[in-house]
């Protein structure tokens, strides 16, 4: 199964694999000279009293050695071919993974456990690469100098190669088992050691006494289990590193006997000592400890559902007239942590329009984020019948032209925009055509560092009004705009056809504007119109500052001219210029330090 993973990701490398196989053909005829030639020169040179022909034939080895140095600085570069692309691949398939279902090791796994899994492929490719190429070499030779040293030599490398194949996976699988088990136990201690002053207040000693002695056993036994099949690859790695040798040495009587010449016996004893046991011990401490750390590191990397929080019960589908409905929604930030959304029923139309407001901290962006599906519930599900885009208060804009930044949420980048003249109506709905025009237009760069927090909101406002995507979360997305802006574009969302909108509201206008408003307090929900909670609801006057009977004047909730009649005005409330497009909420209230005024 983990092998198979390996092999998904590497076979659409096939060029970069063909390269290596191809420069690696250099070092297996490095190989093949090393004894081929030593034999010829024992056999034809010096031993048959040609000293020339000796030296001339060593001299051969020693171009071969040359011509595989060069093929090995080549394979180098067709090993990173072949690796860096499947560290890519990895990246993206944890990014992936994250955003569907973040969980707490995403980090971990994108700065720490891909590049694991990137330098112990490349270690796993050069000593597999190395030991096959050595291996071919050198049997070619053996059958060139004598086809009767080839059993000698093979089987006992064979035997053990296949007694240590034989012990991969159950030595994975006791591997697994014991850093599971030692994960286990540095959790029990780390509950127990935390915990210290409470657990002897209980008189709980003995229990997690028990409880940590029960993890220990467990290591205990899972680290015999994996010494156990650690005695088995030593015996694999002294049948082929030592009695391959011995077995060589006590048949050389019968060899020379049966037409093996000496030079030709020097020669399977070179192919044995300097190319196929080294390569062989390389293979099986490379296989053995990286290659297992590599399969459980890739199956963390690439399995779907491990380690990840996911929604209690499978997502659905919601109506047809439905763009996301939220069924008994429960999340908390940990386990012990209260709930920030909890047991939430909600439905949001096509072509609604709802605001989320709420104090500070009480979990109007986590709900977005749920509802976007960056975040999974703990418990109930998420029903989403259509693609959607966050827009979040950090916007994000990148070193580009105007053009790749409005087109980056189309699926399939510029090539699927709605074009120029889309794009360009896209920044006129949101407000942003004059900062378009000013920075040069759809062709001109943008520089990042250049551009305020407000202008850079009003890119990704017109990004997120360009893409195909009929659900749209505003998350404070607006906070650097005044409250006009603010307006326009919450506006343009609304009337765009087919778009349901959610707006995480920082000011009463974007409340006023919506058709719905949940109000989030931390104990419960309230849902309804901007006018009906300002009837029902004293904690929703109390959030706006806003009474049923007072008249607004703007948006904002503040008259624009002074006068008597303000909630619990004494008729000493002056507003003082243009307040209805300056002023956040509660800043003019008869509430303050002197007084209660």
């Amino acid at each position: 199964m983990k092998g198979r993973r390996l092999l998904e990701l590497a076979r659409p490398r096939w060029r970069a694999l063909l390269r290596l196989a191809l420069w690696s053909a250099l070092e297996a005829g490095e190989t093949f000279l090393l004894g081929y030639a030593l034999a010829r020169a024992l056999d034809r040179g010096f031993l048959a009293g040609h000293t020339g022909t000796g030296l001339a034939w060593l001299g051969l080895a020693a171009l071969g050695v040359v011509a595989g140095s060069f093929g090995t600085g080549r394979v180098h570069l067709a090993v990173a071919a072949l690796v860096e692309p499947v560290r890519d691949d990895l990246v993206r398939r944890v990014v992936r993974r994250a955003l569907r279902a973040p969980d707490g090791a995403a980090v971990s796994r994108l700065t720490h456990q891909v590049e694991i899994a990137r330098d112990t492929l490349a270690g796993l490719v050069m000593v597999s690469r190395t030991f096959v190429v050595t291996a071919v070499g050198a049997l070619i030779g053996l059958c060139t100098l004598a086809p009767v040293l080839l059993p000698v030599v093979a089987l006992p490398l064979a035997a053990s190669l296949a007694l240590f194949l034989a012990t991969l996976r159950p030595l994975a699988r006791r591997q697994e088992v014991f850093l599971a088990a030692d994960e286990a136990l540095s959790a029990e201690l780390g509950l127990a050691v935390g915990g210290l002053r409470d657990i002897t207040a209980a008189g709980a000693q003995d229990r997690v006494a028990a409880d940590v002695q029960e993890r220990i056993d467990a290591e205990f036994r899972a680290s015999r289990a994996l010494a156990r099949w650690g005695v088995l690859r030593t015996l694999a790695a002294g049948i082929g590193g030592r009695l391959t040798v011995v077995l060589l040495l006590v048949a050389a009587p019968w060899l020379l006997d049966h037409g093996v010449t000496p030079g030709a016996f020097v020669g399977a004893l070179a192919y044995l000592t300097q190319s196929l046991i080294p390569a062989l011990q390389s293979l099986m401490q490379g296989l053995g400890t990286s290659g297992a750390r590599l399969f459980v590191v890739l199956r963390r990397l690439t399995a779907q559902g491990a380690h990840t929080q996911e929604p209690a019960h499978p997502a659905g589908e919601p109506g047809p007239d439905e763009a996301v409905r939220l069924r008994g929604v429960t999340f908390a930030y940990g386990p012990g942590a209260a709930p920030v959304v909890d047991g939430l029923d909600l439905t949001v139309p096509h072509g609604g329009h709802l605001a989320v407001v709420g104090p500070s901290g009480i979990g109007k962006s986590t709900l977005a984020e749920l509802m976007a599906g960056v975040r999974a519930p703990d418990s109930g599900e998420v029903l989403r019948g259509c693609a959607r885009v966050l827009v979040p208060q950090q916007a994000y804009v990148f070193t580009d032209t105007v053009r790749a930044n409005l087109s980056y949420l189309c699926p399939d980048g510029p090539e699927d925009s709605p074009g120029d003249d889309g794009l360009i109506a896209a920044c006129t709905a949101v407000g942003a055509r004059e900062l378009v025009d000013r920075i040069g237009g759809l062709d001109a760069t943008v520089a990042p560092s250049e551009l305020s927090a407000g202008e850079r909101q009003l890119i990704a406002l017109a990004r997120a009004y360009a893409a195909p995507a009929p659900l749209v979360l505003l998350d404070e997305a607006t906070c650097h705009l005044d409250p006009a802006a603010e307006a326009r574009a919450e506006r343009a969302f609304a009337r765009r056809p087919g778009t349901a909108l959610v707006v995480v509201a920082h000011r009463t206008g974007s409340a006023r504007r919506a058709r719905q408003v949940l109000v989030l307090d931390g104990a419960g929900a309230e849902h309804g119109t901007h006018d009906g909670l300002l009837h029902q609801s004293a904690f929703y006057r109390e959030l706006t500052g806003l009474h049923p009977s007072l008249a607004l004047g703007d948006t904002d909730g503040v008259h624009a001219v002074a006068g008597p009649g303000l909630a619990g005005d004494r008729r000493h409330v002056v507003p003082h210029g243009p307040v209805g497009q300056m002023e956040t909420v509660r800043d003019v209230r008869d509430r303050g330090a002197l007084g209660g005024e």
